[in-house]
């Protein structure tokens, strides 16, 4: 793992900044493709939707971070971006932007999922390339030793807090191969984007690629999460992010057979 690039004077660049910088152009490129297609395409639209999902994102991101640890401080802390807090604070800034611009807010959210989901896709590998977000210990062959894991490497003492199949005997300081669930969820990304490409391609109806690219973006970080290694399971074998999954199909259910039930 690369826990640090160069220095900027007293300031450490770590593989995650650069990472964010290329997934915010990527998914800006993205944004303007899908503009284009329902010709909502100008420079002052696209630059607006995308400030707005970025300081949205940001500041939703680290509110939910410092909520999640009731601790305020770590609004100003360096880590501590929380996906599901960037998305809900993404979501509203965009919603606030397009109504200011006369956009059609359900269209801007269908031609905004896939640029999300390029955008966390490429976020992800920051993740696994400073050892960030990783998984349960185990024997997969595709298994990854972090031995600069942040909060701490996935040693034998530090992965038995997290349950598993962990020998006792290991020493503590052994380091232990976990799932790469970054990388899984990068994977995961690239599909949800080219499903939602297809879908914009192919004329889909109003608010339909917004509701399958954010279910499926979703259901994967449901399902990520089982092998992920948490301390916030605070509802028994569930994660935090795990219910606000469930709420958001929930949710996303009620938009679709809202949308179906307008088409009738």
């Amino acid at each position: 793992m690369i826990p640090e690039l160069f220095h900027l004077g007293s300031i450490s660049i770590s593989p995650f900044g650069p990472a964010m910088v290329a997934a915010f152009m990527v998914a800006w490129a993205q944004l303007r493709w899908g503009l284009r297609q329902y010709d909502l395409l100008d420079e002052e639209n696209a630059s607006a939707i995308l400030l707005a999902a970025g300081v949205g994102g940001i500041v939703g991101a680290k509110v939910y971070y410092a909520m999640l640890y009731g601790d305020w401080h770590l609004l100003f802390s360096r880590s501590g971006l929380v996906f599901y807090g960037g998305l809900i604070g993404g979501a509203l800034a965009v919603v606030w932007a397009a109504r200011r611009r006369n956009m059609p807010v359900l269209r801007v959210f269908d031609v905004g999922a896939p640029a999300v989901a390029i955008g966390y896709a490429i976020g992800r590998v920051g993740c696994f390339l400073v050892g960030d977000d990783f998984g349960r210990a185990t024997n997969m062959p595709w298994g990854v030793k972090f031995p600069y894991g942040l909060p701490f490497p996935t040693t034998a003492g530090n992965m038995r807090a997290f349950g598993g199949d962990i020998d006792p005997n290991l020493p503590a300081g052994e380091l232990l191969a976990v799932h790469p669930t970054q990388l899984y969820e990068t994977a995961a990304g690239i599909v949800v984007l080219l499903v939602c490409r297809k879908m914009l391609r192919s004329g889909a109806r109003m608010g339909q690629t917004a509701v399958v690219g954010f279910a499926l973006l979703a259901g994967e970080r449901f399902l990520v999460e089982i092998l992920r290694a948490k301390d916030d399971r605070f509802f028994g074998p569930f994660s935090l992010a795990q219910l606000l999954s469930l709420a958001i199909l929930a949710g996303l259910v009620i938009l679709w057979t809202q949308l179906r039930d307008r088409r009738a």
